[in-house]
Formats: C-alpha cells, sequence, structure tokens
C-alpha cells in the first residue's frame, strides 16, 4: 500500500491494518509506549473544517513519537496559486506523510501522483477511507466477525456511503443502501465493489426494507460541505429516512447504530436513537484515532 486514497488501495491489507489498529489500541488503554514513528512527521492539508479528523491524526502522531503539522490553503502558497503539483513535490522533501482533506477527489489523485511520501485520504467528494477503517474497526468489536453481517446504510449516497460500499465488499459484508431516487451512491463505485464483493449489495428506495434483519444501521448528515444550498430541499426529501426508533425496530434486536459524526440531532437522526442502548457512535468516534495509527505506521514504517 503506496497510498490510501480509496477503500481498494488498502485491499489486500485491511486485516492486518485493522488487526494493528486493535494493538496499538490497546497499548494506549494499558499506557504502554509505542513510538512506531519517532522523528517522523504528518503533513496535514485541510481544505474543510474538521473536528475528529485533525484532533485524532494530531494525538495519533503524538502517541506515536512523530510530530503533526496543521496547513490551511491559506497557511500554503496555495492560497496564492501554486499548483497543487508543486505543493506535492515540496511537502515531499519536509514531511514523511501527508493527510489531505480535499474538496475534490480528483485533486486529491493530482496530489498523490506528484507526491514521492505516501498520502491518506482524510475525505473528498467521492471517498472517506479512514472513517470507513475506523467503521470497520468498531463493527469487528462488537460483532467479532464480518462474515453473515447485513450494514444497512440510510440516507444520502455521499463520500461515506461511497466507501462503506467498498469496505463491506472487501471483508464480505452484506450491505443494503436507502436512500431517495437520484441520491444513490457513485455508480463507478458501486461497480467496482460488485466486481470483488462475495456478498451482497442492493440499493433500495425504501428505508425499511434497507434495514430489514440488519446487524448494523448507519447513517450521516443529509447536508454535507458543499450543498448548503440544498439545505431546506434536503431536509424535506430525505425526512422519511430519518433513523428513528421506529426505524430501526425493523433491524435485528441486537443491531448496532452508527454514525460518522458531527450529528445533525432531530434531522438524520433522534435524540432517542444516538443515546440509546444500541448506539456506539462515540466508540465509533473513538476508533478514528486507533485505526487511523494503524494508517500511518503501514504507510511510514516497515511493519
Amino acid at each position: 500500500m503506496k497510498h490510501l486514497i480509496s477503500m481498494l488501495d488498502a485491499k489486500d491489507e485491511i486485516y492486518e491494518i485493522l488487526d494493528l489498529a486493535s494493538e496499538l489500541k490497546d497499548k494506549q488503554k494499558k499506557g504502554i509506549m509505542h513510538e512506531l514513528l519517532k522523528n517522523k512527521s504528518l503533513g496535514m492539508i485541510f481544505e474543510k473544517s474538521s473536528t475528529r479528523t485533525r484532533v485524532s491524526f494530531e494525538v495519533g502522531m503524538t502517541q506515536l513519537g512523530g510530530h503533526a503539522l496543521y496547513l490551511s490553503p491559506k497557511d500554503l502558497q496555495m492560497g496564492r496559486g501554486e499548483t497543487i503539483s508543486d505543493t506535492a513535490k515540496v511537502l515531499s522533501r519536509f514531511v514523511d506523510c501527508i493527510m489531505y482533506r480535499a474538496f475534490e477527489h480528483k485533486v486529491m489523485l493530482e496530489l498523490a501522483n506528484n507526491a514521492t511520501v505516501p498520502v491518506i485520504n482524510g475525505l473528498d467528494n467521492i471517498e472517506h477511507p479512514c472513517q470507513i477503517m475506523a467503521d470497520l474497526l468498531t463493527i469487528k468489536e462488537k460483532k467479532k466477525d464480518f462474515n453473515k453481517l447485513k450494514l444497512a446504510y440510510v440516507g444520502d449516497g455521499n463520500n461515506v456511503c461511497n466507501s462503506l460500499i467498498l469496505g463491506s465488499a472487501i471483508v464480505g459484508m452484506d450491505m443494503s443502501v436507502g436512500c431517495p431516487k437520484g441520491y444513490e451512491p457513485n455508480k463507478e463505485i458501486l461497480e467496482k465493489a460488485k466486481n470483488i464483493a462475495k456478498s451482497e449489495i442492493e440499493i433500495l428506495e425504501n428505508p425499511e426494507d434497507a434495514v430489514k434483519d440488519a446487524d448494523v444501521v448507519y447513517t450521516d448528515v443529509w447536508v454535507s460541505m458543499g450543498d448548503e444550498k440544498e439545505k431546506a430541499m434536503r431536509e424535506k426529501l430525505f425526512l422519511p429516512y430519518q433513523v428513528n426508533q421506529s426505524l430501526i425496530e425493523n433491524a435485528k434486536k441486537d443491531c448496532i447504530v452508527m454514525h460518522c459524526l458531527p450529528a445533525h440531532r432531530g434531522k438524520e437522526i433522534t435524540d432517542e436513537v444516538v443515546d440509546g442502548k444500541n448506539s456506539v457512535v462515540f466508540d465509533q468516534a473513538e476508533n478514528r484515532l486507533h485505526a487511523q495509527k494503524a494508517i500511518m505506521v503501514k504507510l511510514m514504517s516497515h511493519v
């Protein structure tokens, strides 16, 4: 794995990464030093704001003995017209890895193609692989195995949904997506997933059908960054896809409910569900730290 731009980049090493994440999490909980990236530096470019991505990468590098630098476009010459290719080449001379949280997937690819150090996709408009690595770690912890599991995603077929489809296909977990017509996941992503999947992937309009007998129920915001002009229309359109107590009663009784956060409580998910007995959203958020540490170790060391 040279970069982590797509979930497909981790296809052959996904179980190694998850096992390493569990190991690093255990060491952190026990207070055992694990400075596997001592004296390494991570450059973090943020075009979009973030809570979990920034904090988890910064804290993760500190725990691994390294250093993280926060860089916004206004801090870089990118904000004054320097090309992304030149930025990649220059940063590669200074840091050991680049994490990029971007608006456009094509720009993410351009950065990776011109960097001589590993590049990690911290989110773009097509995928969010770091989130899904944390999600898979959480599911593995709660359900022990991916075999015979069904994950139901309800809402907008966005970047998180795209990466979840690929992640589910890689680990052999069935997945159903419940979304309004016109808001389905990326067709190319879906085709790639079906080419590698040993499990079932289905796209449905009815949210109750999507979550029927699900082991995992997952949702995300209805209005992603960049979609603010569509806020009123989206909130009306997606209202039937709200993850509430009535909806999750269609899933298995021991299902876990996931949300990548931040959550707009009362919109895509209710307080009752976020704070309910089935919710694992805060365990899921914590696992961003442990999964990303494993990703960085795999990319920046010989582990």
